[in-house]
This record gives structure tokens, C-alpha cells and sequence, in this order.
């Protein structure tokens, strides 16, 4: 009898279905979601089948047309209450998943053409006598893309109620990847500004919605139950930590069983099992699908979810990790066992601040396995056994990482380079690269926090040790009429009496001597201020460090040690974005 033919890459349920390629039946996670809460969240790691998921309930709700054959031999079929509901309700199925702009303006260009398009979808709605004057207009506003802001972040919930005008009935809203454009705005700077957007679009569509049948949403992380869902009081979150769902999403070892007997796969199992086994979904073993699809496709035991995707997030989330996170990985990559405090609603924000929260961002995206975790409300920290999952895992630390974090020659010499450019070198080169320098090398985890200045400094002071032989880096020093930053003064210059250096040790440096005057723009206040001023807040910053120097004179200490030719930089800071001139 010939094989199906394999469903990788195929996220479409009807194609599926209706190609007659392999499926594993996970069609019991519609009884799930029917008789679960109104609103559900599912985060799952990437690859774990979240949008195959949500294709199989849009066309189970749809009514847009005749579905049913394509239920009619799974599990689903057997439950008759369930099928009841079946192609009885409008659809409204959105993905964010390809929304991971780099800048806030380019990221809401996308949502928005993502509404509209979606809109567009629905246009019979407008063109029906179901809807007003006011309404049409609006609708008119989305499809044109000349909406507002205000606009396109109610526009969920106005279509929603534009469906129930029509159909009367209430929509099903499904929601694949929500949190893809969320990642993209905390590591490229724009966190608050797309959070804001999403809390409207989201709290609108989902929350007291009297329109509203039911609401599912798919992503990687919570992200944030204070920043995102703060409104939404009737959202269950059924993450891998808990039991609902739990071998809805992923492939379980009899079923593994089942796919490698069907297409006689010749590698043992206890193979396949070290490769790809480890999951531990509320204490079901679960295996990455992707990965197990892709060995059987390539009739071989490869590496395919490690290169489904260039793990940027997780390269990010490892750039700076202090000491404790290394050897806590050097642990797990020789096959040990960690100790750490997991949750699965995991806030951004906080993360800048709390290191271990890296443990609980590597459970949920996938990277590792959890032990002995106990699901009881009234227990709110609860130490849990971490590994790496299996071999395909370990190469990504292996491989990516661990040479990333243990074996830094490159940006060691950037910094050396830069130290000798600053005080040798050409001042405007020195700008260019110190500012690309701190956008490509530097993490959000760095420059966050509460006091990022401070951050900078010690940057800035870290870079110059390599100077410290020929060059006296001072730091918060009184000088003139006030206390500079840092002071870099070359050692022939200085009196030597004073510091004990011996004439014959000294060797010959350049003259330049260095004043760094640092700013940051505040978060919070940085558009008032530009607003009021209607000047850019790097100018601002930039006006305020050079009345200050002018003021305080700090060059006065340096030149009466007789050095020559001082240069007074001033660097402004707002996030990794870094500006520098030459006062």
C-alpha cells in the first residue's frame, strides 16, 4: 500500500485533510478549547504544531462553508456534543507571526496592513445593509489604510460586532504567534510602545466582549500578565507546566512509536529518544514534531530544529548573562542537573533585572526539561530540576553558545581597537565605531534597568583598562567646578611625584588627553520634554552636558598637568542607541 505522504511544513489543516497527508490526530484539542474558559492562551515553543492547531479549529467553527468531512474520521467525530458546534460561526483568524520589524513605525505598518488585509477578507460585511453609515466609513478607513491609530486598535473588537450584525452570532477570535511582535519591540527598543498597542487591540477584542463566542491565542511566552493582560480577567493560560492540553501540542512517544513503524524507519528508537526525547509537558514525554518529521523526510538523524531558525532570541538572552547563569550552563552541557525557581508568566521588563529569569525564558522556548514541579497555587516559588532535553538541544549550546559566551577573542579586540583609536587615533572614526560598536555588541539586558548611566560607565571604564599602563583613567573625580565622569590623562603628563612613577618606566604616548560627559534620555519623560521643546531629545541631553561643561570647567585639571591637546566627548544614551559628539 503506498505511504502519505509527510505533513511537514504544512500548517493548513484542510490541505492536510484533503491531500491525505500524515496527521497525527490531535483533533481532541477542540473538546479542550470548547469546554474550556472564554479566552485561552496556549504558549508553546516554536515548532510544536500551534498553528496546524488553530487551522483545525478555524475550520471546525467556520461557517463559511461545509467542513465536516473533514472530521468525520477523527477522534472529534466520536464526541456529539462537540460536532454540534461544528461550521456554526464566523471566524476571525489572525498571524503575527512574520511581524519581527526592527522599528516601531515599520512594526505597526505590518499590523496594520495585517488588519486590513483581514478586513478586506470580510468586505461582504460592508456591502450588506446589516451595517450604518458610520460603520461603513470606518470599515472604509481600515481597507484604505487611512484609519488612526485609535482606529486600528479597537478594530478587533469592531469587527467583531460588525460579524454579530451580520450573522447574529458571536465570532470566534484565534490569535497565532501574538507574541511575535512583542520579542521583536523588547530587543530592538520599542517594548512599551508595542506593548501599549497590543493591550488596546487585545483588551478591545477580548475582554467583557458581549460579542465574542470565544477567544485562543498561540505564542511562545505569557510575555507579560501585568503589562499585556492586566485588563483581561477571564483568560486561562495553559502553558507547558500545566495539565490541560498537554499532549495537544507536540508529538508523545506512542505516537512517535506509531509514525517511525508506519514509515519503517530503521534507526532504533533508543536513538531517536537520545536525539530528540525529553519534553516533560506536565509529565507527558513529548518530542519536538518538527524534528521528528524532519529525521524521517531525511531518513536520517539530523539536526532540524536547531536550524529552523537562526535562535537570535536566545543569543540575545546569553549575550551578557553574568557568571552564576555560565556556570549554571556549563552544568547542564555536561549532562548535569540545575536547581531553579520557574514561572510561566515570564514579564519582560523584569528580566533586566532578574537574572535567573533566563531559566524560565529557556523552559518556555523550549531549550530545556524540567523535574519535579508542583502546580499548587498557594505555593508561589517552586524549585524545579532543569536539563538539556536531548542531544539536538545540547548542540545548540554547544555549538552557538558556548562558544559565544566562553571564548570572546573578536569583541575583546574591538574593545582594545576602540581604547587605542580614542586616545591615538582619528576622534570622528572612534564615534562612528564606539556608537555601532554598542548597537551590534551590547544587550537590552544591559542598558536596562533603572539606572543605565551607570551601565555605560562602567562599559566606557572597562574598555580603557588596556590603556592603564601608559594612561591614568579616573573616574567621578572632582575637577574645575564640579565632578566629571571620566578623565583618561596620559601619564607623561602628570606630576610624577605625586603618583611615584618613574621617569624611566614611562613610555611615550600620544598627548591627547580625554573627558567623557555621559547623558541618559529617560524613558518616561524623554517625549514630554522633546514636545514642549520641539527639539529631538538627543539635543536636549546634548545642550544640558555642554552648558554643564562650559560651567564646570573640567579640562582646568588636566591642562595644569600639562597635557596639550584635550578632547571632551559627550556621549547620550537612550537604550542601546548611543550618540557622541565632539564639544
Amino acid at each position: 500500500m503506498k505511504k502519505k505522504k509527510l505533513s511537514l511544513g504544512v500548517s493548513d489543516f484542510k490541505k492536510l485533510i484533503t491531500q491525505n497527508l500524515y496527521f497525527v490526530d490531535k483533533s481532541l484539542f477542540i473538546k479542550d478549547v470548547v469546554d474550556g474558559m472564554e479566552i485561552l492562551l496556549y504558549p508553546r515553543p516554536r515548532r510544536f504544531g500551534k498553528t496546524l492547531n488553530l487551522s483545525m479549529l478555524r475550520y471546525f467553527y467556520d461557517n463559511s462553508e461545509d467542513n465536516a468531512r473533514l472530521f468525520q474520521d477523527l477522534a472529534i467525530s466520536q464526541e456529539e456534543d462537540i460536532m454540534e458546534k461544528q461550521g456554526k460561526y464566523p471566524v476571525i483568524f489572525m498571524t503575527f507571526k512574520d511581524v519581527k520589524e526592527e522599528s516601531l513605525e515599520i512594526s505597526l505598518k505590518k499590523l496594520f496592513s495585517l488588519i486590513s488585509w483581514l478586513f478586506n477578507d470580510l468586505r461582504y460585511l460592508m456591502k450588506s445593509d446589516f451595517l450604518d453609515i458610520d460603520q461603513k466609513d470606518y470599515f472604509q478607513k481600515i481597507l484604505s489604510k487611512t484609519a488612526s491609530y485609535d482606529e486600528y486598535q479597537v478594530s478587533l473588537q469592531k469587527l467583531c460586532q460588525f460579524l454579530y450584525q451580520y450573522h447574529k452570532v458571536n465570532p470566534v477570535v484565534l490569535i497565532d504567534e501574538y507574541d511575535t511582535p512583542i520579542h521583536a519591540g523588547y530587543f530592538h527598543g520599542y517594548y512599551d510602545e508595542i506593548v501599549s498597542f497590543f493591550r488596546g487591540f487585545l483588551s478591545g477584542g477580548l475582554k467583557d466582549n458581549t460579542y465574542l463566542e470565544k477567544g485562543v491565542l498561540t505564542g511562545i511566552l505569557r510575555v507579560s500578565k501585568e503589562s499585556i493582560f492586566s485588563d483581561l480577567n477571564n483568560i486561562t493560560v495553559n502553558s507547558i507546566l500545566k495539565e490541560k492540553s498537554a499532549d495537544k501540542f507536540g508529538f508523545t512517544e506512542t505516537e512517535v512509536e506509531e509514525i517511525l513503524s508506519y514509515y519503517d524507519f530503521c534507526v532504533k528508537i533508543d536513538d531517536v529518544k537520545n536525539m530528540y526525547n525529553g519534553y516533560n509537558f506536565s509529565g507527558i514525554n513529548i518530542y519536538n514534531p518538527w524534528s521528528i518529521l524532519g529525521c524521517i523526510n531525511d531518513k536520517r538523524l539530523g539536526y532540524f530544529w536547531v536550524n529552523s531558525s537562526a535562535n537570535s532570541l536566545i543569543k540575545t538572552m546569553c549575550q551578557e548573562a553574568d557568571e552564576t547563569v555560565k556556570q549554571d550552563l556549563k552544568v547542564l552541557i555536561e549532562g548535569g542537573i540545575i536547581n531553579k525557581k520557574v514561572k510561566d508568566n515570564i514579564v519582560f521588563p523584569d528580566m533586566k533585572e532578574d537574572k535567573n529569569a533566563i531559566w524560565s525564558f529557556f523552559l518556555m522556548c523550549g531549550y530545556l526539561r524540567y523535574d519535579n514541579y508542583i502546580d499548587d497555587c498557594e505555593i508561589r516559588d517552586t524549585n524545579v530540576e532543569l536539563s538539556i532535553p536531548n542531544k539536538e538541544i545540547r548542540t545548540i549550546f554547544v555549538e552557538t553558545i558556548e562558544p559565544f559566551w566562553f571564548n570572546k577573542p573578536t569583541k575583546t579586540d574591538d574593545l582594545i581597537n576602540l581604547a587605542h583609536l580614542l586616545v591615538e587615533g582619528d576622534i570622528d572614526v572612534f564615534i562612528k565605531e564606539f556608537t555601532e560598536f554598542c548597537m551590534v555588541a551590547l544587550s537590552y539586558f544591559d542598558v536596562g534597568g533603572n539606572e543605565p548611566e551607570r551601565f555605560y560607565h562602567a562599559f566606557v571604564l572597562g574598555m580603557l583598562t588596556c590603556l592603564k599602563d601608559r594612561y591614568l583613567i579616573r573616574s567621578n573625580r572632582e575637577a574645575g567646578h564640579g565632578r566629571y565622569d571620566i578623565m583618561i590623562t596620559p601619564k607623561f603628563g602628570i606630576r610624577n611625584s605625586e603618583f611615584g612613577i618613574p621617569n624611566s618606566e614611562l613610555r611615550t604616548p600620544n598627548s591627547r588627553g580625554v573627558i567623557f560627559e555621559f547623558k541618559t534620555i529617560d524613558e518616561n519623560e524623554r517625549d514630554i520634554f522633546a514636545l514642549m521643546s520641539k527639539k529631538d531629545p538627543f539635543e536636549l541631553a546634548f545642550d544640558t552636558a555642554r552648558s554643564q561643561l562650559a560651567e564646570r570647567q573640567y579640562d582646568v585639571e588636566m591642562r595644569a598637568e600639562g597635557v596639550e591637546e584635550i578632547v571632551t566627548l559627550i556621549a547620550v544614551f537612550k537604550g542601546k542607541e548611543v550618540r557622541v559628539i565632539k564639544n
